[in-house]
């Protein structure tokens, strides 16, 4: 009887993680996606998320950097024309096939990230300095848990050093 019992408080105890687990994703979704709405842009979140990923990898093909941002080789290539034209990416061609353009960020670029970059955290540094001290300490102590889901995320290594096994 006593296997039965640990059998039936096992499940419960998975029931309530995926129940916690749901309200969070819910929870950090809604927030991402209202934080995206609010701040103001001046180009296409995917021009933005674009010269991100270019500023974090470093230089990437055109056709690697539409795989990635999940749009066509074509669009890309007219993305990148226009970052090259404002001054934020550079071209480049492939050292080791001439026919290939490699696309970088450029400082000016790199400059414009940092920035928004950092008025995004001024935004939410705004948003939780509304929070009670009690909210602020208990989101405080979440910080931990968010770098890590942020690591595994991006398929980097968590603290620990240890691969996530995140592609």
């Amino acid at each position: 009887m006593n296997g039965v019992r640990a059998m039936r408080d096992a499940s419960a105890q998975r029931n309530e993680r995926a129940k916690q687990g749901a309200a969070t994703a819910v929870a950090l979704h809604g927030l991402v996606i209202e934080a995206v709405r609010q701040i103001p842009r001046t180009m296409s979140l995917t021009s933005l998320s674009t010269l991100s990923t270019l500023d974090h990898t470093g230089p990437q093909r055109i056709t690697d950097l539409a795989l990635n941002q999940g749009v066509t080789q074509p669009s890309m290539t007219t993305l990148v024309k226009v970052l090259e034209r404002d001054g934020f990416v550079e071209r480049r061609g492939d050292p080791s096939d001439g026919r290939v353009a490699i696309v970088a960020v450029s400082e000016a670029g790199s400059a414009f990230v940092r920035e928004r970059r950092r008025s995004n955290a001024e935004a939410f540094t705004q948003l939780i300095d509304k929070l009670s001290d009690e909210d602020a300490a208990t989101l405080a102590a979440a910080i931990p848990a968010l770098q890590h889901l942020r690591a595994l995320s991006e398929g980097l290594p968590n603290s620990s050093g240890s691969p996530t096994g995140i592609a």
